[in-house]
């Protein structure tokens, strides 16, 4: 294991196209944090990066000593180190609440779009496609109970779902349906945040341009 540069500030390693550096993104965003953001082409990675991550993995924070390399767990203690304005419910059943959606969403949706991204063209991509594109339908009624995510404030469930939601024309996936209004409603409202804006990197900004 090599030597580990200390640093004076955060530093985070970002795959600039990944749903998961995104959701990061958008938090460290959201709360104003400094840090600096190192595009990693995750075909070529940095040494830096693999003397820091035991894994080699995208993303990564770096945090003076602390070395973190799941995206969720960044993200909880991003809210915990910088706890205004908060992201996750005060209450612990509601906080609970928070995770076991994050938990939907990864095994619902994020292993599609990983599918798709991973292999586009195949026939694979165009089952998962289809299966993303349902599940969202089948969820939209959800998107316009509250002003984000079954939620009254912004919180991380939402850093989850808008990075997906951004990515669906670059994934190939239409929403025009009618009963997906309330799904555009949402995004309209969330791609607006000065938060989410600042988080996109030029590659994101591409995606729907």
């Amino acid at each position: 294991m090599g030597v580990v540069t200390k640093r004076s500030s955060m530093t985070f390693f970002s795959d600039s196209v990944s749903h998961y550096s995104h959701r990061v993104r958008i938090v460290l965003a959201e709360k104003g944090v400094t840090v600096d953001i190192v595009d990693v082409d995750p075909d070529n990675p940095p040494a830096e990066l693999a003397d820091t991550n035991p894994y080699n993995a995208l993303p990564t924070l770096v945090d003076r000593d602390l070395v973190l390399y799941e995206p969720n767990i960044m993200m909880e203690y991003l809210d915990e180190r910088f706890p205004h304005p908060p992201l996750l419910p005060v209450y612990p059943v509601a906080r609970a609440n928070s995770r076991l959606m994050i938990h939907r969403i990864q095994r619902d949706w994020c292993g599609l779009v990983d599918q798709i991204v991973a292999q586009p063209n195949a026939k694979a991509s165009d089952a998962a496609r289809k299966e993303l594109r349902e599940s969202l339908l089948a969820t939209a009624p959800l998107f316009g109970e509250m002003p984000f995510f079954l939620s009254e404030e912004f919180t991380i469930v939402d850093c989850c779902i808008a990075p997906i939601l951004w990515r669906l024309p670059a994934l190939g996936v239409d929403l025009d349906d009618k009963q997906a209004r309330p799904l555009h409603k949402y995004m309209e409202s969330i791609f607006s945040r000065e938060g989410f804006k600042a988080s996109l990197s030029d590659l994101e900004e591409d995606m729907r341009s």
